[in-house]
């Protein structure tokens, strides 16, 4: 792990990413800091969904990361984390990426990690730039069950069509479910590993490592957003800067990440 990256653990907050935006607002972050919450009570999900999450069941953190780069140049970042939390699930587990993948983990465009086609965890990512020349701080939630998901799905209730997996679940010979601090102090380790990396190169070195994992290619999914029409197509994983590509009407058409939904088309 970088040597500047400042670990902070703490019992109860309302949100680790909104912790570090307040203090990246306030010009008060310099070196890289990962925040663990050992309860949150407002954890945030993508396009201000709540997160649900039981405190036992569970790991939640943020980590704040400066870039040199500008918001534009980070296209594919959050395709990039995911493909940093199963290196980290592995290493955690002392089992390897493969291994993973033949137990039906895989990563959802943009920011969601399945168990057999069911939600692990997610990933969200705000932050930006304050002005010209300065850093590009974004700060990275990562949201992941780690057992109990019945009554993780119960707490969800009926509105929820999403179905809820949990590392636990996953079948791997002589390995148990890691401690939290461990599976944490893991997966920041590859985090931070791979966020060195992505600054210098972007996500393009990523894209076909990152199709490896895609809970849905070739498979017809429909695209959803507010107040925009619903699109139907064959999803046929992603380009060079992390873009869903979509086979539609016989073209291939970009989609970038933004608020928009990606399903399975039954």
């Amino acid at each position: 792990m970088g040597t500047n990256c400042i670990l902070e653990r703490v019992a109860e907050t309302r949100s680790t990413n909104d912790d570090l935006l307040a203090r990246w607002r306030a010009g008060a972050l310099i070196d890289p800091v990962a925040r663990m919450a050992h309860r949150q009570t407002a954890g945030k999900g993508r396009a201000g969904r709540t997160w649900i999450a039981t405190p036992e069941d569970s790991l939640c953190f943020s980590l704040a990361y400066p870039f040199q780069r500008n918001i534009a140049q980070l296209s594919g970042l959050s395709l990039l984390i995911g493909l940093a939390v199963i290196e980290g699930i592995a290493a955690a587990c002392a089992t390897t990426p493969n291994l993973l993948l033949q137990q039906g983990l895989r990563l959802k465009w943009p920011n969601d990690i399945l168990l057999n086609g069911a939600k692990l965890g997610g990933i969200l990512i705000e932050g930006g730039q304050t002005k010209v020349g300065d850093p590009t701080w974004m700060v990275i939630g990562v949201g992941m069950n780690l057992q109990g998901s019945a009554q993780i799905q119960s707490n969800l209730g009926a509105q929820s069509s999403q179905k809820v997996s949990a590392l636990n679940e996953l079948h791997l010979v002589g390995s148990a479910l890691p401690e939290k601090d461990y599976l944490w102090l893991q997966i920041v380790e590859s985090i931070e590993k791979q966020l060195f990396a992505f600054e210098r190169t972007g996500f393009k070195p990523y894209q076909t490592q990152w199709m490896q994992w895609d809970a849905y290619k070739d498979q017809l999914v429909c695209i959803s957003g507010a107040g925009k029409e619903v699109i139907y197509g064959i999803a046929k994983g992603v380009d060079q800067s992390g873009a869903l590509l979509l086979e539609h009407e016989g073209k291939l058409m970009t989609i970038h990440a933004g608020d928009v939904s990606l399903r399975v088309q039954s």
